[in-house]
């Protein structure tokens, strides 16, 4: 009995172990180590911090070995920079950046990315550095790498020394938390030094030098990084990589957020709803003007915008839709165009290339708006000479039908009503007049000339 029972215990078990082993090697071959690789190109704006938060957030779903960031950038703005910079320093699991491929560079923000990640790499042939944040008069260029103290040129003014100032402390925070060379670190923001490759890891700025991906992976298979103060072995045998592109919503805030294309959206939303205001109900001008301008409202709050030059905006277009409403025969007009051509030239405040306004785009808004400005004037100027249609002026110069007359008064109709009437003596019934004046609800009439 007891041996029957334990044949049927040990089947059972053994039938479990058959179900339950497809599950385990499947969970087994689901906890191969991944790494997460993303592509930046290009200038860092507010799209690229997006697009990366996006893939840090999938890496720590999926419990990515790593994040892979491959990078060719000349820079972007200080704002994303440093949003990325926090999303690296909160990351679970290692961050890689890797400059990449041969003749890329991370200049500027680039460089501050490289120094935050737990491992900087970088293709031969490629190159970082140039992180000074404004453009200083008299600052050494790229590629000048060693300076005296008393031969370096200082900021020109507090304001630059302030920005300055505030660049090398967070770049020397960076490279003291990751262990990397603070001295050059300072230098490549206040000489706006440059390093290639071999450079670079010489004097441990980088960590190594890959020529391609999965040269990079094999290098730093074992290496330790520390992340929240633990020591975390890196394993890349065997690895799979996802490589993440830029979704759907990172493309349309990429193209929303150049500042051309924003401050033109800007534009067609406010030429729309003029439209729609000089012709109520036609709708499809308004629709598609309010979509334009609110969408680049949206894009202009994600770019550093200066106050000045987004007032002067504001107050150009307020001046050109009051052209339409109180026609000044152009003066209001102009006086908004001026103003809108001031802030449009001083509405993004940065000195990064990729996000300034162009001055082509400032002109051909410029003369959009002085067509629309002429527009409104011809119309101004068309309805003031026009005769009046309405009111007691719309009724001098009509001309009438008399219906009954006696003496110097009688009936008459005109403008399909009919009127009591004076004029001239001895009118014939059905015999034509003209509107001279009208006083109340007495027409004052005369036989036509």
């Amino acid at each position: 009995m007891v041996n029957g029972v334990g044949r049927t215990l040990a089947c059972i078990v053994l039938l479990a172990v058959l179900i339950l082993l497809p599950s385990a090697t499947g969970f087994a071959q689901d906890r191969k180590p991944t790494v997460v690789a993303m592509a930046v190109e290009g200038a860092i704006g507010p799209a690229t911090a997006a697009y990366l938060d996006n893939g840090f957030e999938q890496a720590r779903k999926q419990g990515a070995e790593l994040v892979l960031i491959e990078m060719d950038t000349p820079g972007g703005l200080d704002t994303s920079m440093r949003q990325i910079i926090r999303d690296i320093l909160a990351m679970p699991m290692p961050v890689v950046v890797y400059v990449h491929p041969s003749g890329a560079r991370a200049a500027s923000a680039g460089t501050y990315i490289a120094y935050a990640a737990h491992i900087a790499a970088m293709t031969p042939g490629t190159n970082l550095g140039a992180a000074t944040p404004i453009q200083l008069g008299g600052m050494g260029g790229p590629g000048e790498e060693k300076q005296d103290a008393k031969d370096k040129p200082q900021p020109a003014n507090a304001g630059e020394r302030k920005a300055v100032n505030d660049a090398v402390a967070y770049i020397r925070s960076l490279a003291e938390l990751r262990g990397r060379n603070v001295e050059w670190a300072e230098q490549a923001v206040r000489g706006a030094a440059s390093l290639s490759a071999k450079s670079a890891l010489e004097r441990n700025v980088i960590d190594l030098i890959a020529p391609d991906r999965a040269s990079l992976l094999r290098q730093i298979d074992g290496k330790v990084v520390k992340i929240d103060g633990k020591a975390r072995t890196i394993r890349t045998d065997g690895i799979r990589v996802i490589a993440l592109k830029p979704g759907f919503g990172d493309r349309v805030l990429a193209t929303i957020t150049d500042p051309n294309i924003a401050l033109i959206l800007m534009m067609v939303g406010v030429y729309g709803l003029l439209f729609e205001f000089l012709n109520p109900g036609s709708m499809v001008p308004g629709t598609v003007g309010a979509i334009s301008l609110l969408v680049g409202l949206y894009a202009l709050a994600a770019l550093p915008v200066d106050l000045a030059g987004g007032a002067l905006i504001l107050l150009g277009l307020a001046l050109m839709v009051g052209e339409a409403f109180a026609p000044s025969f152009g003066i209001l007009g102009i006086g908004g165009l001026i103003a809108f051509v001031l802030g449009a030239a001083l509405l993004i405040d940065t000195d990064v290339p990729a996000f300034q306004v162009s001055a082509s785009v400032i002109a051909a808004l410029a003369v959009a708006g002085v067509l629309v400005i002429g527009m409104t004037a011809r119309l101004g100027i068309r309805a003031q000479r026009m005769r009046v249609e309405t009111g007691e002026q719309g009724m001098i110069g009509l001309h009438g039908e008399v219906l009954d007359w006696e003496g110097r008064s009688g009936h008459v109709l005109a403008h399909g009503e009919r009127w009591v009437a004076t004029g001239p003596e001895n009118l014939e019934c059905g015999a034509l007049v003209v509107v001279e004046a009208i006083r109340g609800l007495q027409l004052q009439v005369a036989r036509p000339s």
